[in-house]
């Protein structure tokens, strides 16, 4: 079974420097409960179907299908609301910073996640990280919608 590994940080924006570009991404949930999710995601030109399982926000398991981009369209039609933001790879080592700035309702949100090949594994952490944020739910995409950054 897939296994996700993931830290999830806020940042010290005064402190990053983001690359010119980065990539719009539109999701949304089809479901979601507790323990799993049904995700919907338009990356770019790309979409992909990604299902999401466990309860450990750090290691959760993750099966991510690409579908047609039209599917995706016709999919997110049927997702009670969506989010939208902008995310900037920053390489780091062997490893790749995702760092997301939201739009929309959860606009003023920007978070830096790095997926590792172990939950126990070492890195190099940038002087951009303000605090660790995995095990806070709040900060969970699946959350974001139901519960915006703006209405905290």
């Amino acid at each position: 079974m897939p296994l996700e590994i993931e830290r999830k940080y806020l940042i010290k924006a005064n402190l990053l420097k983001l690359p010119q570009e980065g990539k719009k991404l539109i999701q949304g949930y089809i479901w979601s409960d507790p323990t799993k999710s049904l995700r919907i995601r338009i990356a770019g030109i790309k979409a992909f179907l990604t299902i999401k399982s466990g309860t450990n926000p750090l290691n959760r398991s993750e099966f991510e299908y690409e579908i047609p981009i039209q599917d995706a369209q016709d999919l997110l039609l049927l997702c009670d609301s969506k989010i939208e933001k902008t995310r900037y790879l920053i390489p780091q080592n062997n490893l790749f910073w995702e760092v997301d700035v939201f739009e929309g309702n959860n606009t003023g949100l920007i978070v830096a996640e790095i997926e590792l090949n172990s939950a126990d594994e070492q890195f190099e952490v940038p002087q951009w990280i303000d605090r660790e944020v995995t095990n806070d739910s709040r900060y969970l995409n699946v959350e974001l919608i139901k519960h915006p950054f703006s209405k905290w």
